[in-house]
This record gives structure tokens, C-alpha cells and sequence, in this order.
């Protein structure tokens, strides 16, 4: 059994004090302390499992420690898609007491590797389960490999192999390359977005135009005399008042074009950023474990080979099996977010090319739909040449008007006559037919 040093508890000290303040110095109740292990407050509990064994006759398991310079054997490290990994009770660091009720006390790791292969179908470990906590193992010296796993990771395989970092995972990571194609593709949706909303505040600019256009020739077309013209004009401006209508409708029927682009921009290219974020830090988190186990397994080996003592092996290795536990709980965290990164790329992706297609149709289509609807209300109206007589139109200004009136008044009578006899003339044809003093085409 390992040795676990025992700390008093603090209340029975306070229990203490308070018993002696009222008196009663020999007086005391039994007041319940616990004892706490002095390894990083790690606890200890037994149990056992009964695993079945695969094709090769394993159960996918790795076993560290044992005689003659460690007293405990504990597990290093669980193969995935394993029996041991699909049952989920043993983990990295958990202390191996027995193997079909078989204590392993005193024996070495090849001498219980033979014990487990020796069981026919099946094999019950008994296990001493080391509790610890992540962040018990989060040490500074943990915290300057991640900084410097962080430095090496757009260095070359040579350079990642000599300083030890490749033995988990490549460092020229595919997935985080895909942050560079993430910010291609953020500018390019933002620009579309730009593009867009530019695009429709000029249609929206453009049916304002119409309108005010429409207004104005309504206007004429209401103020004018003669029937023919007012109904010219109030039918121009009818038109263009209607294709302010259709302009303003395919605005609306475009904004959640717009909306939908910048969903995806907003929402979904930050949310898949993000998630490489957690996925990077969970990486060197891992890598930077593994390297601390290396380390401390050379620190082992450099003992074992000067014959000498190590005080952390013979105390029960506590401070490595935290480290596995730690590397343990670090890989599948960066197992899970590795699948959750590929999973988003994958969707975001197809979002991407499916999104670009459908809202650039979309785009396509309503403004195609305003073109015709445009091109319909104008098709064979003929509105030009429009026949105006400025003396008796809408035209007339008071100004001029009253001009040429005091004009007329100074000329003489024999003049005025001569002029209209001229006028007259100038308004029939030769087949006795009226013409329209000014046509505006």
C-alpha cells in the first residue's frame, strides 16, 4: 500500500479552541476530521472490472512502474477502440492491484503483462482509482511547453522531431491551416455583403427617382387643359409611380438575401473560427502533456541507469501517474474538438458553395423579375410626340404671359391683324387640317 501522509483537520482545531473558551478544558466531544493526502490532494479508491478480451488476445492497456524500483504497477495509457476503452472504468494513472484475484504486489510489468494474457476470454483487474483534478497537473512548467509548442508549429518535421514534438501528432496541421482559407472567404462574403447592400440602397435610391418622377409628370398631367396631353402625362407619370412600386417590392424580397449572407459571415464563419481556437489550445494543451511525460521517462531512465534512488519512483510515481491522468483527459478533449472541427469545415463548406449559388440565383432572379415588370409597363405605350399649345397649356407662365400681354397692347391694331391672319394660315394645311403649334418628342 502506498504511504499517504495525513494532515490534521483544521475544524478540530477550531472545535478545540471553542471547548476551551466555555471552560471545559477536559470536557471534549468527538468531532469527525478527515485526512488528506499530501500528493496534490489527490484520493484513493478501490474497485475492480471484468473486461473482455479481443481477437489479439488484449485488452488494450499499457502498464508502467512495478518492481524493483516503483511499488505500485499503474496504467500508462488506454488504446483507443479497445475493450478497456469501450468499458470506461480504468484510466491513465489508476494503480493495478490484482488480476484474477491475483495480487500483483512486488511483481514487474512484464510478469502481470503475462498474467493477463495467460486469462482465457475474459480478465478482472482489480484497481486502486486515482482521483486527481486537471488542474492540479497545470504547472508553470506545463504552461511554457504550450507556449513554445505555439512558436514551433509552422516549423518543418526536422525541426519538430529534434525538439520532441511530432511523437504525439504533426505539427503541420491541416485544420489550422484552414484558418488562412476562412479569412479568404470572410473577405470575399464580405465584400458580396458590401456589394449587395450597395446594390439595393441605389434601386432604392433609383424608385425614390421614379416616383418623384411619377409625382411630377401627375402633376402636369392633372394641371393640363387639353385632354389629349393630360392624359399623356398622367399616364407617364402613373407608370413610373408603379415602377417605384415593383422596385420597392423586389427590395423587400431581396433583404433576406442579404440577411442570409450575413449570417453566414456573422454566425457561422466566427462560430467555426472559434472552434479551431479551442481546438489549437487543446493541441499544444496535449502535445505540451506528452512532452512532460517524456521528459519525466528519461528523467526515470537516467536513474535506473546510474543505479541510483529516485524518492518520486519508490514514493509511488504520484506526480507522473497526475501527468498521464492530465495527458489522458487532454487527448480526448482534443480528439472531441478535432471532430467537431472537421464536422463544422466539412458543413461550412457546402454551406459555401450551396449559399453562393442559391443567394446569387435568388439576386438574379428578382432583379431579372423587376426588368420584365419594368419592360411590360413600357412596351408599346407610345407617349412621344405629345401635342402641347403652350399659349393654352400647363406651360404658361404668368410671368411671360403677362409680358406678351402688354406687348400686344402696345402694337397697333393694323399689325395684330396682319399677325393673326399669318398664324392662321400657318395652323391649316393644304388639306384644311389643324397643326400643333410645338410637339415635344
Amino acid at each position: 500500500m502506498s504511504r499517504i501522509n495525513r494532515q490534521l483537520n483544521p475544524l478540530l482545531v477550531v472545535s478545540l479552541l471553542m471547548y476551551l473558551r466555555k471552560g471545559n478544558p477536559y470536557i471534549l466531544k468527538p468531532v469527525s476530521f478527515h485526512y488528506y493526502p499530501s500528493i496534490r490532494g489527490m484520493t484513493i479508491t478501490t474497485g475492480s472490472v471484468v473486461l473482455e478480451k479481443d481477437g489479439s488476445n488484449l485488452i488494450g492497456i499499457s502498464i508502467g512502474g512495478g518492481a524493483p524500483y516503483c511499488p505500485c504497477l499503474y496504467i500508462v495509457q488506454i488504446f483507443d477502440n479497445t475493450p478497456a476503452a469501450k468499458e470506461g472504468t480504468l484510466q491513465s494513472g489508476d494503480e493495478i492491484t490484482g488480476v484474477d484475484n491475483i495480487s500483483v504486489k512486488g511483481k514487474t510489468k512484464s510478469e502481470v503483462a503475462k498474467m493477463i494474457q495467460a486469462a482465457q476470454s475474459s480478465v478482472t483487474i482489480r484497481y486502486n482509482k486515482l482521483h486527481a483534478e486537471p488542474a492540479q497537473g497545470k504547472t508553470l512548467d506545463l504552461i511554457l511547453k504550450k507556449v513554445k509548442h505555439r512558436l514551433v508549429e509552422n516549423m518543418s518535421s526536422s525541426t519538430a522531431d529534434a525538439l520532441g514534438l511530432s511523437r504525439a501528432i504533426l505539427c503541420n496541421d491541416s485544420l489550422l491551416k484552414r484558418l488562412e482559407d476562412l479569412k479568404r472567404c470572410e473577405g470575399m462574403y464580405r465584400g458580396l455583403v458590401e456589394h449587395t447592400r450597395r446594390l439595393l440602397r441605389s434601386y432604392y435610391d433609383l424608385s425614390q427617382t421614379y416616383k418623384d418622377f411619377g409625382n411630377i409628370f401627375s402633376t402636369i398631367g392633372v394641371r393640363e387643359l387639353q385632354p389629349r396631353a393630360s392624359e399623356v402625362f398622367t399616364k407617364f407619370g402613373e407608370i413610373h409611380r408603379q415602377m417605384e412600386r415593383y422596385g420597392v417590392q423586389m427590395i423587400k424580397q431581396l433583404k433576406p438575401v442579404l440577411a442570409d449572407l450575413g449570417t453566414f459571415l456573422h454566425k457561422a464563419i466566427p462560430d467555426t473560427r472559434m472552434t479551431i481556437g479551442r481546438y489549437a489550445d487543446a493541441k499544444f494543451e496535449y502535445l505540451s502533456y506528452c512532452l512532460k511525460v517524456k521528459e519525466m521517462d528519461d528523467e526515470e531512465q537516467s536513474y535506473h541507469s546510474l543505479q541510483e534512488p529516485s524518492y518520486r519512483i519508490e514514493t509511488g510515481n504520484y506526480e507522473y501517474r497526475l501527468v498521464l491522468r492530465c495527458r489522458q483527459d487532454a487527448r480526448a478533449r482534443f480528439a472531441a474538438l478535432r471532430s467537431d472541427v472537421q464536422v463544422k469545415i466539412e458543413l461550412l463548406d457546402n454551406k459555401h458553395v450551396q449559399d453562393v449559388v442559391q443567394q446569387l440565383q435568388r439576386l438574379l432572379s428578382h432583379l431579372t423579375t423587376f426588368y420584365d415588370q419594368c419592360h411590360q409597363l413600357l412596351d408599346g405605350q407610345r407617349f412621344f410626340p405629345i401635342e402641347v399649345d403652350l399659349s393654352k397649356g400647363a406651360f404658361t407662365y404668368e410671368s411671360v404671359s403677362g409680358l406678351l400681354q402688354s406687348q400686344d397692347e402696345e402694337e397697333p391694331e393694323e399689325y395684330n391683324v396682319a399677325e393673326e391672319a399669318k398664324e392662321t394660315s400657318n395652323m391649316v394645311n393644304s388639306s384644311g387640317e389643324s397643326q400643333p403649334l410645338i410637339s415635344m418628342d
